[in-house]
């Protein structure tokens, strides 16, 4: 049997920029970090031949072709894993809809366990690239790079996006100080709605065709290098402005990405000393991560009570095996 234990992430500014339809004419560039919230990939050797799936449903079937779930499935194509092995995927969060980067842990943690099964050592370069591979090339979806990078490497990190799909990261170091302060400051909220980010992301990719729309990007990636500087000053103040500025910005890159609830939810927030806030992922509902020095958060408990709060901690480890028992030969 191995385990494999995936981060999911959070974004700050920048989000958007990794989208293929920005990166190839200007270089996109975000900043985010893996947090200790999971997504989990089990495989166990089954004595037959067939392949058992467990998820929100359950497939039994006796050759990889056959497989609903497009993740899955993909994975074992890449991996070359064919057949008697039985795979569970677990969430510590709804995993669809919360703009925590699910999906994209989820890949990046199939491929790990499927390699991991097969004892075959890869970086996390490697399942970040596959990952993308599956995701965005072979299955068409219609989202960025950053997800699948933060989710294999972990760590708070600055991802800039080239033409040729060239990902380079960069690690974001800070003192120990400033990264507690900033680490403490940050809240995330359930909103309660879950969504396909897949219609709001192609309307942005397809309103990026507009020159107000690109030059709005432009200016989100613009506000990731100052980010980073309030981050290792530990200036709290500073990282709220920007990421206020961004989430104006992302608001306009099209409609959908908020509503009449996540906009209460940010009033109350505010109104109760949040310096600023935005929706992870792609927006339209998901969860609301707000920055909130520590002397205001009572305040903002508070103002929003009625919403479930997510607590959490920044992650330092990428996608790791913590289970490995393979007293069987390798396939």
């Amino acid at each position: 049997m191995i385990i494999v234990k995936t981060p999911l992430r959070i974004g700050f500014v920048g989000g958007g920029s990794d989208l293929k339809k920005f990166y190839d004419r200007c270089d996109g560039m975000v900043v985010s970090t893996a947090i200790d919230k999971y997504v989990y990939a089990i495989i166990k050797e089954r004595f037959d031949e067939m392949i058992y799936i467990n998820y929100s449903r359950k497939e039994c079937v006796d050759k990889v072709a056959a497989i609903q779930h497009d993740l899955v499935r993909e994975a074992m194509k890449i991996t070359g894993v064919t057949q008697g092995v039985e795979i569970t995927t677990l969430a510590d969060i709804p995993s669809s809809g919360s703009g925590l980067g699910s999906s994209s842990s989820i890949t990046v943690a199939l491929l790990h366990a499927l390699y991991a099964f097969q004892n075959t050592l890869v970086t996390a370069e490697q399942l970040a690239v596959e990952a993308c591979r599956i995701e965005i090339d072979i299955l068409g979806k219609p989202i960025g790079r950053q997800d699948q990078y933060a989710a294999a490497f972990g760590g708070i990190n600055k991802f800039i996006f080239s033409k040729g799909d060239l990902t380079l990261r960069v690690p974001v170091e800070m003192g120990n100080a400033q990264k507690r302060k900033f680490a403490s400051s940050l809240l995330l909220y359930y909103t309660g709605i879950t969504r396909s980010a897949d219609t709001i992301l192609n309307r942005q990719t397809s309103n990026l065709a507009e020159t107000d729309k690109f030059e709005g990007m432009r200016r989100m990636v613009h506000l990731v290098d100052p980010f980073i500087e309030n981050m290792r000053d530990g200036n709290i103040s500073g990282c709220g402005v920007l990421m206020e500025e961004n989430w104006n910005l992302k608001q306009t890159m099209a409609s959908g990405i908020s509503n009449p609830q996540i906009h209460d939810m940010y009033e109350r927030a505010t109104s109760a000393g949040a310096l600023a806030g935005k929706v992870a992922g792609a927006g339209g509902g998901g969860f609301l991560l707000l920055m909130v020095p520590r002397e205001r958060q009572n305040a903002v408990f508070e103002a929003l009570k009625d919403y479930r709060e997510l607590p959490f901690m920044l992650e330092e480890s990428g996608s790791k095996v913590i289970f490995d028992d393979r007293s069987y030969p390798s396939k």
